[in-house]
């Protein structure tokens, strides 16, 4: 049963930290981004927010340096927005798994390229 909680409570808080970074926050750094998915500890203590720049465009340390030095100005509007007593610590990760997965398609591709028979 808190496993399900703690879902709800993903969907919330991408849906507010999204929200809230549209509106834009107050370091330059932080640039336009993908939130592609929010995990949440069970205890619902820690939210982690996977990440990349919006269109692969932008400096990612930078980006990734602002967006660990606004979290914990968002994490009391997005705890006031889910209506819950102790809002999740927000924890910023870069998601390397899309870039991962387009590098495996490029290998692949390379393969099915190399092997195919001459025609």
């Amino acid at each position: 049963m808190a496993a399900r909680r703690a879902d709800r409570i993903a969907v919330r808080v991408q849906e507010e930290v999204t929200l809230l970074l549209q509106r834009g926050v107050n370091d330059p750094r932080v640039g336009p981004i993908s939130i592609l998915g929010v995990s949440v500890t069970d205890d619902l203590s820690v939210a982690r927010i996977r990440w990349l720049p919006f269109g692969g465009v932008g400096h990612r340390v930078a980006i990734a340096e602002g967006l660990k030095a606004v979290a914990p100005q968002l994490r009391g509007p997005v705890g006031r927005a889910l209506g819950i007593r102790h809002s999740p610590e927000l924890r910023f990760e870069i998601d390397a798994n899309v870039e991962y997965a387009a590098h495996m398609d490029e290998v692949f591709a390379r393969l099915n390229r190399s092997t195919r028979p001459e025609e």
